[in-house]
């Protein structure tokens, strides 16, 4: 046998014994990532699309939620360890057997069909998500603090000349003799943002796992380094 056949036998067995070998990653229906910024990218056809970058950090399964326990099938997941001075002790034991030693800083769930062989203290793979998939996408919007009616909802306002009082003022909000008091739900001045806001069928548009990034097409909701779920619809 020629020392070339040994070599590709020895690969080919190293290959075989890594396919066999349990992988210590999990695919789930869906990730959180963190919000890096917005870019740009030439899609199959040679047009520019505008991409929001998501940048994913390393998620473990901290809790396993079933039927008989929980009254409903999700995984708990975990990231970002504490620091122990900010670690209540009954966090600590919680999430000892997902690796953290002083409990974690997010801690989310993905409700779900528990996959199978899936165990505590597992990393949840970015390839569970591909190019392609269409997933729902939930974000925090950026706070902006007390706001009048036309920032917060585009009123158009009064009239700008001419003498008159009444520019950018919301205008009567009451009733006549009856009700006599102000409804429920009516649009006033208060704070805007700051709300949790849901995308349907936005498309992956790339992963790049070495990098531990995710590509999702056009804007994000919310601020730079905000938590974002992505869940396959």
């Amino acid at each position: 046998m020629t020392e070339e056949n040994v070599n590709t036998n020895e690969e080919s067995q190293s290959q075989e014994a890594a396919e066999a070998t349990p992988s210590n990653e999990v695919k789930l229906n869906g990730l959180y990532a963190f919000k890096a910024g917005m870019s740009s990218i030439y899609d199959e056809s040679g047009e520019v699309v505008p991409v929001t970058v998501l940048k994913y950090d390393n998620w473990y399964v901290s809790q396993l939620k079933t039927d008989d326990k929980d009254g409903y099938q999700a995984i708990q997941i975990a990231c970002g360890p504490k620091k122990a001075k900010n670690a209540a002790k009954s966090e600590k034991n919680h999430l000892k057997s997902a690796g953290f030693e002083n409990g974690a800083r997010f801690v989310k769930e993905i409700r779900q069909s528990l996959p199978e062989g899936i165990s505590l203290g597992q990393k949840v793979d970015i390839s569970s998500l591909s190019v392609g998939d269409k997933v729902k996408l939930t974000a925090k919007s950026k706070g902006r603090g007390f706001a009048g009616t036309m920032r917060r909802y585009d009123f158009g306002g009064g009239p700008a000349s001419h003498g008159s009082g009444f520019h950018r003022r919301p205008g009567s909000i009451g009733n006549r003799t009856w009700p006599g008091r102000v409804m429920p739900g009516r649009k006033m001045s208060g704070h805007y943002g700051d709300e949790t806001v849901t995308l349907k069928n936005v498309k992956i548009m790339g992963v790049v796992p070495e990098e531990g990034a995710i590509l999702v097409r056009g804007p994000v909701p919310g601020a730079k380094n905000g938590l974002v779920r992505l869940i396959k619809e």
